[in-house]
């Protein structure tokens, strides 16, 4: 997630608590040692925000790692993704699969501290475009019938 864009230790929570559909997340007594583990083992690095909030963002050699190891990662998230089918059903993960990667292109092409105002508004039409053409596939769903 790091690789993503940089993140606070509670905003990797929420990432993986979404990335399990809400089936899991994390607590911060696991969460913040790993950070620690990844700064001291040199693959992440923290700055200071106002207010002394921590933010961590991958370094080089992080990056370097995670791609040796791509597999592995691939294989938890793929493990993650089975996990969350046999609650949800195959179709409801299917759709979850397209909305993170919406989520990842959105967020890989705008880094998050980009200030291309023109590639942000491009972005967000992309998106608004698409959010109108899933409401409109909703309202042509049928009622569901009356409770009797």
């Amino acid at each position: 997630m790091l690789a993503e864009k940089p993140r606070h230790g509670y905003e990797i929570i929420k990432e993986l608590e979404e990335r399990f559909v809400g089936t899991y997340a994390p607590s911060a007594g696991t969460v913040y040692p790993t950070l620690a583990l990844l700064e001291d083992m040199g693959f992440a690095r923290v700055t200071l925000e106002e207010g002394g909030k921590k933010v961590y963002s991958i370094t080089p050699d992080g990056l370097r790692y995670l791609e040796e190891n791509r597999s592995a990662v691939e294989d938890i998230f793929e493990r993650i993704q089975d996990f969350g089918a046999s609650f949800l059903g195959e179709a409801t993960m299917e759709l979850n699969k397209a909305f993170g990667r919406v989520a990842r292109a959105t967020y890989t092409t705008v880094p998050w501290q980009s200030k291309d105002k023109t590639i942000v508004d491009e972005i967000k039409r992309i998106l608004d475009e698409a959010a109108a053409k899933i409401e409109e596939v909703g309202r042509r769903q049928p009622e569901p019938p009356a409770a009797a």
